[in-house]
């Protein structure tokens, strides 16, 4: 009776987790549209990124204490990797996300649509008001911004 309720938990806990799409030409209007009218936090981060765990442990630790937050996370690494990259958003608790991966043999394409300023550092994030006027960072933010942000956002 233990394991089955071992084996439940666990197929439910796999369940919880979101599934990682595609990020192709056209998914940041379409991102961009799934949240018309909300704030939200759109980052872009790896697995082999250094500084992303730091980020999205902020981000992880943001998101319990503002469980309204709206946040978006793109892996810029391939779709055969969409596996792992789950497993470290779960790790930072993020695995409830929504998850893309970039899915173009020509990542440069992805970035210049996103942002012609966008070169490839990450982690990159991009906060988007009410308005969907968005600033930029890129690299960790600092906590306290992050805090702030969704303090002014997360109703």
């Amino acid at each position: 009776m233990k394991r089955l309720v071992l084996i439940a938990a666990l197929l439910l806990a796999g369940l919880a987790q979101a599934e990682v799409r595609p990020y192709v030409a056209g998914s940041l209007k379409e991102i961009e549209s799934e949240h018309r009218g909300q704030p939200f936090i759109l980052t872009f981060w790896s697995a082999t990124c250094t500084h992303c765990p730091t980020e999205l442990k902020a981000l992880g630790e943001l998101l319990r204490q503002h469980p309204k937050l709206n946040l978006v996370i793109v892996a810029t690494d391939t779709p055969a990797e969409a596996p792992e990259l789950q497993r470290l958003a779960q790790s930072y608790g993020l695995g409830e996300q929504t998850q893309w991966v970039f899915a173009d043999a020509q990542p440069e394409r992805l970035r210049y649509e996103i942002d012609r300023r966008w070169y490839g550092e990450l982690p990159r994030t991009y906060f988007y008001d009410r308005q969907h006027r968005r600033d930029s960072r890129s690299g960790a933010v600092p906590v306290e911004q992050l805090e702030r942000w969704a303090g002014e956002h997360v109703k």
